[in-house]
């Protein structure tokens, strides 16, 4: 979380992970409880079934390194990714419950990893068996005939528990030890896997999924394949997909794509006569690429293009699995002049390419042909392609099922601010996934601009040029905001004088019938003399037999604090079932002098959509509590605890003449979609009382940090810590009387208003 604290002091807490099975079942023991404030996954709304996918599989310093105290990577690519990993080497590695929360914010499954590698074969065997009990215990009398090792599904029952508990989607499932029963061990191994995956569909629903990465073989031995075959087939059978190695030879995607295409129907699910088997495509089968190269052909990097031309996600079918992608942090963050921009810039070239023709991509060297492999046909990838090229640019979860919002935040940030107002600032910046939203997947690498109206005559224009950029110096809630930049050369034209322009900056699902409401906060940063500037919110569907009808809730701009701005439109259409549209801005300039150069700058603060509620309520915090540490703790005061509730505005009552009349009392409360109010997270304030012992004002408390998913997997608690007191500037915090204020943040983007916010004393 984006709080102050002490660096030195940070450590995952216990139970993040599991280095054995035997921790798992001393974990199991304490029966937990649920993280239910973790987001819930609402799967996206994908039409082409035939294109393949992509996973990321995120291998970031060996796992669980984000420090909340200095500026991390992140991943901000969600709308081209359908499924992401966290991986790290220990036996059970869990998904910190704030990279649950920004996957399932974009609609991406997450999955944990079960890894056994070298020294791993005990617990390999105890998979199978299960726990043993402490007592002596034995068959009453041996079999007559041999049986198979045994298997128990005690293990697969509690991998489940796990990740219902903590909210995340599945296992990738990594058996990188030989397994030395053979044949026996690896039968048992796979039969084992459909006990997994039934239990995690049984408990965490049906998306779960279980991952089989290309490993062990059928006689146990470890033997990478890099592609399906009937050596590490009985595995895919089992599980739900399959990640194969990555260094393969370039014609290995073609001979996987054959093989499983001369497979018997029935063998991948595909035929009524066998049910029990989970049908299987194409699509399931996930090609390993690796960024940081390794025998993976294009040699990584700003080549790993070339390897994804081979896959080919888009005619043969083939899913891709990029493992690694953090390489353009790790590989650049010890060169000079290296900081978070530059990096972002490294990134986002790597992911949607050249924002403008003077960049520069170097592509690295081939490395040299495998035994047996031919070089690649000619032209095949001689020109770096961005990685979303590859993929289907896939909006989040509709807005019914999850309200969407964003503050263009990449989980990091130098600073916090509250209704534009600057709260905290920490030079070596703060990471925080849990506060991650989408940056707007339609501006990267450059702002589409096109004109906007009937009444456009470009003849003799030049459209302007926009550039996107993340600022962390001016904010209006969270660490950052979105700088759109517009620029046009001088124009002669007469028609120079009025320019009306269409910006899209987020892809988003809706269904038709349904009305939303859509809000944007945002700030001119420039003003041009002799020019009006306006700008309006809008939304536009892809598809041009929708109709969208738009109408605006205001008739300008409603001002806000420190220069900003809001608008809000509310939406709906007649396009049948789901339908794919986007959301962008409106700019109209007017000017009297043509032949002056335009040069705009704003900034766009935050985004909201959410639907439009029959019945009216007023989120509120009813309460707070403080409560201390059962055992002494050199620096955990205690901890913060609220509730949540909704009022309802007056209403007029109907005139009830009999109890026959066919009239309800009041306007009826939905009974489907979750009307009741969420938070995103809360801003927690302390303020030291007066020399005379009274209370101050609650303008002059100190910002001491959020609420939020980011490590405890809570959203409506706070740890209050005696380090916090040095930095915040609190002195007596855990000596004397504190008062602490916490402020929530709604799921459609409102601060709460004092008013609606509480209070407690410790």
């Amino acid at each position: 979380m984006p709080l102050l604290g002490n660096p030195d002091t940070h450590s995952p807490p216990k139970h993040a992970y599991f280095k054995s099975l035997e921790e798992l079942d001393e974990w199991a023991v304490t029966v937990p409880p649920v993280f239910d404030e973790v987001l819930p996954l609402h799967p996206r709304v994908n039409d082409n079934k035939q294109h393949g996918r992509l996973l990321v599989c995120h291998d970031y310093k060996g796992g669980y390194t984000e420090s909340p105290f200095a500026l991390s990577y992140t991943f901000n690519f969600w709308s081209s990714c359908d499924t992401f990993i966290y991986f790290s080497h220990h036996r059970v590695t869990v998904p910190p419950p704030g990279w649950i929360s920004a996957s399932h914010r974009q609609g991406v499954k997450i999955l944990g990893t079960l890894i056994f590698e070298g020294g791993g074969e005990q617990d390999c065997l105890r998979l199978l068996v299960g726990k043993l009990p402490k007592s002596r215990t034995g068959p009453v009398s041996q079999p007559n005939t041999p049986v198979s090792l045994p298997i128990s599904p005690h293990y697969a029952r509690l991998l489940a528990d796990l990740a219902r508990q903590r909210g995340f989607d599945g296992y990738l499932l990594n058996f990188e030890c030989p397994l030395v029963g053979g044949m026996e061990q690896t039968r048992a191994l796979a039969a084992w896997i459909t006990l997994l995956q039934a239990e995690l569909k049984m408990k965490v629903g049906s998306h779960a999924e279980t991952m089989w990465y290309d490993s062990v073989i059928i006689n146990g031995k470890l033997a990478w394949q890099d592609r399906l075959n009937c050596l590490n087939l009985p595995f895919f059978q089992s599980s739900s997909s399959l990640f194969s190695n990555y260094t393969w030879r370039n014609n290995y995607p073609s001979l996987t794509a054959q093989y499983f295409l001369s497979l018997d129907p029935s063998i991948t699910g595909g035929t009524s006569t066998h049910p029990q088997v989970q049908r299987k495509t194409l699509q399931d089968i996930y090609m390993g690429v690796d960024v940081w190269g390794r025998g993976s052909h294009g040699n990584g990097g700003f080549g790993a293009f070339k390897a994804i031309s081979h896959i080919a996600p888009s005619s043969l079918g083939l899913s891709v699995a990029l493992f690694g992608q953090a390489w353009t942090w790790e590989s650049e963050q010890d060169k000079p002049g290296w900081d978070w921009d530059s990096w972002w810039t490294y990134e986002r070239k790597l992911w949607t390419g050249k924002a403008d023709s003077a960049e520069e991509i170097a592509v690295p060297d081939m490395p040299p042909l495998k035994n047996g492999e031919l070089p690649c046909e000619a032209g095949l990838h001689d020109d770096f392609t961005p990685l979303v090229s590859y993929f289907e640019c896939t909006p989040p979860p509709d807005p019914v099922l999850q309200p969407f919002h964003t503050t263009f935040s990449p989980g990091v940030g130098r600073r916090w601010f509250v209704n534009g107002r600057e709260v905290f600032h920490r030079p070596e910046g703060w990471t925080d996934v849990d506060k991650q939203t989408s940056l707007g997947d339609l501006v990267w690498p450059k702002p589409l601009v096109s004109w906007e109206g009937d009444v456009m005559d470009p003849e003799g224009l030049q459209i302007p040029d926009a550039k996107s950029q993340i600022c962390m110096d001016n904010a209006w809630n969270g660490g950052s905001a979105l700088r759109l930049s517009l620029s046009a050369p001088v124009s002669r034209s007469e028609n120079a004088a009025f320019r009306c322009i269409w910006i899209p900056v987020q892809s988003l699902t809706a269904t038709m019938g349904r009305v939303y409401e859509a809000s944007a906060v945002l700030k001119l940063e420039t003003e041009v003399s002799g020019t009006d500037i306006d700008v309006a919110l809008s939304v536009k569907a892809y598809s041009p037999t929708a109709e969208i009808e738009i109408t605006p809730l205001s008739s300008d701009h409603e001002n806000l604090e420190r220069g900003w701005s809001t608008m809000k439109i509310q939406f709906s259409s007649t396009q049948s079932g789901n339908y794919h549209l986007s959301l962008g801005l409106v700019i109209t300039i007017i000017t009297d002098e043509t032949s002056e150069p335009l040069a705009l700058s704003l900034l766009l603060g935050q985004m909201n959509v959410y639907p439009c509620r029959s019945t009216p309520h007023i989120p509120s915090l009813l309460w707070a509590d403080f409560t201390r540490p059962t055992s002494p703790s050199s620096d955990v005061i205690g901890s913060l605890k609220w509730e949540l509730a909704a009022s309802f505005p007056p209403f007029n009552p109907p005139r009830i003449a009999s109890p026959d009349d066919p009239i309800a009392a009041w306007p009826a409360q939905p009974t489907e979609g979750g009307w009741f109010p969420k938070l995103l997270y809360a801003n927690i304030y302390a303020l030291e009382p007066s020399a005379d012992g009274t209370p101050g004002r609650v303008e002059d408390a100190t910002w001491i940090g959020t609420s939020g998913c980011g490590y405890e997997g809570t959203r409506n608690t706070f740890i209050v810590k005696r380090s916090i007191s040095a930095q915040g500037g609190v002195q007596s915090l855990g000596t004397r009387k504190t008062r602490f204020y916490v402020q929530g943040v709604t799921e459609s983007g409102d601060v709460l208003n004092w008013d609606r916010c509480v209070l407690v004393d410790v």
